[in-house]
């Protein structure tokens, strides 16, 4: 089933897309993307597309609307020249956040790219860690939703930390499912940092609820953006006490000077994947960022659909913690 495969790479996701075909042993496919002087994008694929399945590769990371419309014109493209079927692997979902209405003449805007995704042609989404998995429902073709979190908690099990002195932090409430993930891998307590947001981009964080008192924090989210929530999160755990403060992001869109606050925040180190290529400028400028790739994870995903097999085995390989087995009665 491989062997009728193509990865297409566009603009965003190029050097991602080259791990995967390579770890599926496939060339990349080549394709032609155009931007016109009047803003207009033409994408075409330069191999017959007849009869195969085919691999989109794009976060529709920033220039978020751009990359957003090449994925959709590259779909028409593949459609109009047969395809077999069309999977969009997109590991950063742009517009994620703006998936319910908190005013009542706002749009929802992460439906609105599911239905553009859907029309165009798409046969099947992957993504990874979307903003809200809630999302999932908007689509009516098959969607994996893949997540990150078994990746960064297994660098943070080779990392050797002290075991019984972690505590894995959540930035509010809504995370706190994905802070539990990665503390049942690590064997580890939670705690919650107590906020509210009074304007976009902007956060004011209260209160800890949970010991971090003398602990190594591990604060998880699936968005740094400015970079603003996670700081003052990680200023509140080294009020509070904490010893060594790490944060564990998949996507590290780092707008503005995101990079700046995490250099002169309490933040030992931030880890993130690479669903969103860091600029070379960007990731010079931080002695605090490591970057883990999650080309694996997608190779074995994009093996598993085409042989039909369960795409939740991509995780095997993270499971390196040994739990306490109950003892016997």
């Amino acid at each position: 089933m491989v062997k009728e495969t193509m990865i297409l790479a566009l603009t965003s996701s190029t050097d991602l897309a080259k791990r995967i075909a390579k770890g599926l042993k496939l060339p990349l496919s080549e394709v032609q993307v155009d931007h016109f002087a009047d803003g207009e994008i033409l994408v075409t694929p330069r191999e017959t597309v007849r009869g195969r399945s085919v691999f989109i590769i794009q976060s529709t990371c920033t220039p978020v609307t751009e990359h957003l419309m090449e994925v959709l014109v590259c779909i028409d493209a593949c459609k109009r020249a047969s395809a077999e079927e069309i999977t969009v692997v997109m590991p950063y979902y742009g517009y994620a956040r703006q998936d319910r209405k908190s005013d009542a003449h706002q749009p929802i805007t992460a439906k609105l790219v599911a239905d553009l995704l859907q029309t165009a042609g798409a046969n099947r989404i992957v993504t990874i860690d979307l903003h809200a998995a809630q999302i999932q429902g908007f689509f009516n073709i098959p969607i994996d939703d893949l997540t990150a979190v078994p990746l960064l908690g297994h660098y943070f099990c080779e990392k050797k930390l002290p075991m019984d002195q972690i505590v894995v932090v959540s930035p509010d409430h809504g995370g706190v499912v994905r802070a539990r993930r990665l503390a049942d891998m690590l064997n580890a307590p939670i705690a919650i940092v107590d906020k509210r947001r009074p304007r976009p981009n902007e956060v004011e964080a209260q209160n800890i609820i949970g010991d971090v008192n003398g602990k190594y924090c591990i604060i998880v989210d699936d968005i740094c953006d400015t970079a603003g929530s996670l700081v003052a999160a990680c200023e509140i755990l080294k009020n509070h006490g904490a010893k060594q403060i790490y944060a564990s992001v998949t996507h590290g869109i780092f707008s503005k000077d995101a990079i700046e606050k995490i250099e002169n925040s309490p933040i030992d180190e931030i880890v993130i994947s690479d669903t969103i290529p860091l600029m070379a400028d960007k990731l010079a400028k931080s002695k605090k960022v490591k970057v883990l790739t999650v080309a694996d994870m997608l190779t074995e995903t994009i093996n598993a659909i085409q042989n039909h097999r369960s795409v939740s085995h991509v995780y095997d390989r993270y499971d390196t913690v040994k739990k306490p087995k109950p003892e016997k009665r």
